[in-house]
């Protein structure tokens, strides 16, 4: 058989395949399209490994339980609001212990570079402290400081400095105690 002729066929199959399931938006049970699983959904009630509506996955952790925290300027206290972030990562480092978390210190463009860099370490040990605290082991934490060498806005406003002042928490695979 020709490859033009093997490609056609497997689209009519895959065409074919696609076709088996009417319901298979949930139209048919008197939900709507909304109600079903819809599009996207794993065969484990909706949840797609991995993926960012996985509980267990790093990208879950990152959009749904939080990432970041941000800091006042020249200030390594850490708000209610970011209290409120890292009381999640850490029941979510909790459930999930076979990730370790690089905890990120960042600072705005403004002082010095040797300044920067140590304000960016209180930071990232602020929030290691924090989450020590609500029980995550010490082993499973590290940190480092990126003062204002990696900023994710540049420009020379308030609005941009606000979104550099921050720590970053960095979810990897891992065993506690391994060195990097």
């Amino acid at each position: 058989m020709t490859l033009p002729k093997t490609a056609a066929l497997l689209c009519a199959a895959l065409l074919a395949a696609a076709c088996t399931n009417p319901d298979r938006f949930g139209a048919g049970d008197g939900a709507g399209m909304n109600g079903g699983m819809g599009a996207g959904a794993g065969a484990n009630g909706g949840i797609v490994p991995g993926s960012a509506n996985d509980p267990q996955s790093p990208a879950y952790f990152n959009q749904t339980v939080g990432d970041r925290v941000l800091f006042a300027v020249d200030q390594s206290t850490l708000s209610p609001q970011a209290q409120q972030t890292l009381e999640g990562q850490a029941q979510w480092l909790q459930r999930n212990a076979d990730y370790l978390a690089v905890i990120e210190g960042h600072a705005d463009e403004q002082g010095t570079r040797e300044y920067n860099i140590a304000l960016g370490a209180r930071r990232a040990n602020a929030v290691m402290e924090f989450l020590v605290s609500r029980g995550v082991a010490p082993n499973r934490l590290r940190t480092v400081s990126y003062g204002k060498e990696r900023p994710i806005e540049i420009c020379s406003e308030e609005s941009c400095y606000a979104k550099n002042r921050r720590a970053v928490t960095v979810i990897s695979f891992g065993t506690a105690g391994a060195t990097s």
